[in-house]
């Protein structure tokens, strides 16, 4: 397997015959966590993929929330290379990481090590593709010394360059949210100026799989010339409309980390509401 062959999607089939061969990570992780809801972590102890450790969106694939950087602020290089090493992640092994939602949480950490140009893929079709049964057996890796490396400034947009930069700009919340937001996570209702609609759960067809690359060429029209930003809530399920865009051969593509939570905080920038 090579870098360039590897990715950024695999299959359940695939990955059982090649688990040997790559490193698995479960990035499962729910929005009403912090609200006595669900717990990535308990459902990742459930039941798993074999030799899966876990890793959380809210500490170790982000910096501490605020409302100047957002609720999932791109982690600093030092907290990344130590969650990544403290699981036994060293650089340059394959990574295959996956949740049970359809990949909108898995593509959050595809995102970051893609950007850092690490080989890495997402289970297609998530938990429920994996054809094999799950364990409940969980790993005691061996941490491994990471350096820390600096994030590249092209995968990354900043509020301050969004509306001055000049490419499509895509929102992956629900339609119902970029219309009119969600007062439960949403700071004000509304999304970014000129942005378009594009829920990150349309990427998929009617098994939880992703659609093919002319659909989803078809649904990222605008951004086949002028290339694309994507933004969400938070800056997680954005993630899955840049590996959407990966699909569809899409290039000069961002994520803005501070998404909705970060714009939407501060009174200062504009918005707009309605479809």
């Amino acid at each position: 397997m090579t870098i360039r062959t590897f990715g950024p999607l695999v299959s359940g089939e695939w990955l059982a015959d090649h688990l040997d061969e790559v490193r698995v990570v479960d990035v499962r992780w729910y929005v009403d966590t912090d609200r006595g809801g669900r717990s990535g972590r308990a459902a990742y102890e459930a039941g798993h993929l074999p030799g899966a450790v876990w890793l959380d969106v809210d500490t170790d694939l982000s910096d501490p929330a605020s409302a100047t950087a957002g609720r999932h602020p791109l982690p600093a290089p030092e907290r990344f290379a130590g969650a990544l090493g403290r699981v036994g992640i060293a650089a340059g092994p394959p990574v295959v990481a996956y949740d049970d939602d359809g990949g909108s949480k898995a593509a959050r950490l595809w995102w970051m090590l893609r950007a850092l140009g690490e080989p890495v893929a997402v289970l297609d079709g998530g938990l429920a593709a994996w054809p094999g049964t799950l364990s409940t057996d969980v790993p005691q890796p061996v941490p491994v010394e990471r350096a820390p490396r600096p994030w590249p400034s092209g995968p990354f947009v900043e509020a301050d360059d969004l509306l001055a930069d000049g490419r499509a700009i895509y929102d992956a919340r629900t339609a119902e949210r970029f219309a009119h937001g969600d007062p439960a996570i949403d700071p004000r209702p509304g999304h970014v100026p000129g942005a378009r609609s594009a829920p990150w759960g349309e990427n998929l067809d009617a098994t939880g799989r992703f659609r093919s690359p002319t659909e989803l060429r078809e649904r990222f029209a605008a951004a086949r010339e002028r290339g694309a930003i994507a933004y969400c809530g938070s800056g997680v399920t954005a993630c899955h409309d840049l590996l959407a865009m990966e699909l569809a051969g899409i290039e000069s593509t961002a994520l803005y980390t501070g998404s909705w939570s970060q714009w939407g905080a501060d009174p200062s920038r504009p918005a707009e509401t309605g479809a």
